[in-house]
């Protein structure tokens, strides 16, 4: 497998470009690879948390499995060092269901005499990414109140290592 491209070549949100072949088989994207996020709740899931952390988006933004899965990281992490593992619930809300495709071209001395160019390009997939829509919860953290700010600075994280807009705000709901 190759290099990864930069986030910015996936960031924005498009209708993907879908075939439509006269073989029924053709107009399908096959193989597209797993998530590597695999854990969408995280903490203490049984308990009631009177208050809620939100990570909402400022504007609408396509992310990567990979950057969805480092700012999990590194929020579950920052949350269980400050907070311990037993006094929150820590949720991902989108899922990554949108398939990026890439259409490699051959590069180098020679590549010209077996490079076909661009015509009838579909790509191959090479990742996934989660389609966020500007007021739309991004992630969700339940805690107490002597928390929050813990939290706060957690999801502050999360929001540099993705290229969402955010803004955060603090809820107490009922329990």
């Amino acid at each position: 497998m190759g290099k990864l491209r930069k986030g910015c070549c996936y960031s924005k949100i498009e209708r993907p470009y879908t075939r439509k072949s006269k073989k029924r088989e053709k107009s399908y994207v096959r193989g597209a690879p797993y998530s590597k996020i695999v854990i969408f709740d995280m903490g203490n899931l049984q308990a009631k948390f009177p208050w809620i952390v939100k990570l909402i988006a400022k504007n609408d933004v396509q992310i990567r499995h990979n950057a969805l899965e480092a700012a999990r990281i590194s929020v579950h992490k920052e949350l269980s060092l400050a907070m311990g593992e037993q006094n929150f619930y820590f949720k991902v809300k989108p899922y990554p269901h949108h398939v990026l495709r890439e259409h490699a071209m051959a590069a180098g001395a020679g590549a010209d005499r077996f490079a076909q160019g661009m015509a009838h390009s579909f790509g191959k997939p090479v990742g996934l990414a989660a389609q966020v829509f500007k007021g739309q919860e991004f992630m969700l953290v339940y805690t107490n109140k002597e928390n929050i700010d813990a939290a706060k600075l957690a999801l502050r994280q999360a929001c540099c290592k993705t290229p969402l807009k955010g803004h955060i705000t603090v809820e107490e709901r009922k329990v």
